[in-house]
């Protein structure tokens, strides 16, 4: 595919590895121009769900009806809740493998993606994604690197699915990931949520093109400014009195319930409370400006029952968890396993997962 200059100029340069991740500039449209199946319901124009539907039926425009059956799913099919951020060859994916389609068909599918998140979402998702490429140039990580054991990284190792048919009013999905990558996003009408999902990273920082590209790295930056205007009474009540090496709420925990831990938002000063928001902007605001508003408005009018819990260092650069939980949020931020460079995260909402308060009967 093709960039003309001045699209590419347009917005702040970003590396990739090959044509198939050019999108992380975000300079094209939505794809348009495709044929829209017949059975497609009509959209209205101009609202963001109007161009997710329209981006999805043009990347099914591009598939044949073999590729089409490998990615298309019941919204209600154990699809739905069958995804994980392990590697290939250990985790078994279903939809279309990238690493089996053409550029044109990874182009539209990455639009699909683009259209579904906001700018800066999808440059964190596709800076994960070039990251698992620099790990199998560099040999696999410590999950795969057994000789012989099958596990494969880098780009062509990521999926995209399809869950019930795109429409502009009843309940659908999208997922994509592969390694260190789970992203659903469950559509209904105007509405899209995003959680559960699971942005992670290995290398969590890599050099690519002459660019630093920390892939989580505000996540990181954020929680240690977060703990660190803590006063001394605050600290006793956010750290907590055990080490916590890994997610709590990971794959295949769905519906578990954990007991809310750490210091109240209610106990933060107005700068402080400001922080907090801000750390989790950064899992709300990989999906689509006009969702992601919605979400952090009804993370604020939660905000005195939301806690916040760390463990680990207090200095930026030391392994350290943390945790944020109110009513309708949970992100967990957990290095492996005492690995700064290997970092996993979640994004919950225990009321609304997959969509659950919008696709009731």
């Amino acid at each position: 595919m093709r960039i003309r200059k001045r699209e590419w100029t347009a917005l702040p340069a970003a590396a990739t590895l090959r044509p198939a991740l050019i999108l992380l500039t975000l300079a094209l449209p939505v794809a348009v121009g495709f044929e829209q199946p017949a059975a497609s319901p009509p959209v209205a124009k101009g609202t963001v769900t109007a161009k997710v539907v329209e981006a999805a039926n043009a990347f099914l425009a591009t598939l044949s009806a073999t590729e089409r059956s490998k990615c298309t799913f019941g919204f209600n099919s154990s699809q739905r809740t069958g995804w994980s951020n392990l590697p290939t060859g250990i985790f078994q994916r279903n939809g279309l493998r990238f690493g089996d389609i053409t550029p044109h068909q990874r182009e539209a599918a990455l639009r699909l993606v683009a259209a579904a998140l906001s700018r800066e979402g999808y440059h964190k998702v596709t800076d994960i994604m070039n990251g698992d490429e620099v790990l199998k140039n560099a040999g696999g990580g410590r999950t795969g690197g057994r000789p012989g054991g099958g596990v494969r990284f880098g780009l062509d190792e990521y999926y995209i699915a399809l869950l019930g048919t795109p429409s502009a009013t009843a309940a659908w999905m999208i997922q994509f990931g592969g390694h260190h990558l789970a992203i659903n996003v469950t559509v209904v009408g105007a509405n899209s949520v995003m959680t559960p999902s699971l942005p992670a990273a290995q290398p969590a920082k890599y050099t690519l093109n002459g660019q630093t590209i920390r892939p989580l790295g505000r996540e990181n930056d954020k929680g240690f400014a977060l703990i660190n205007s803590l006063n001394a009474a605050q600290l006793k009540r956010a750290i907590l009195n055990y080490a916590v090496t890994d997610l709590v709420l990971g794959p295949g925990t769905d519906g578990k319930v954990i007991q809310p831990e750490g210091i109240l938002a209610s106990e933060l000063n107005a700068g402080q409370q400001a922080l907090l928001l801000d750390v989790a902007h950064e899992w709300v605001g990989i999906l689509n400006d006009e969702a992601a508003a919605a979400k952090m408005a009804e993370i604020k009018a939660n905000l005195p029952q939301t806690y916040f819990a760390w463990s680990g260092a207090l200095k930026n650069g030391g392994l350290a968890y943390y945790r944020i939980q109110g009513p309708t949020l949970i992100i967990e931020y957990a290095p492996q396993q005492g690995d700064l460079d290997h970092i996993h995260t979640i994004y919950r909402d225990p009321t609304n997962d997959y969509g659950a308060k919008l696709v009731r009967p």
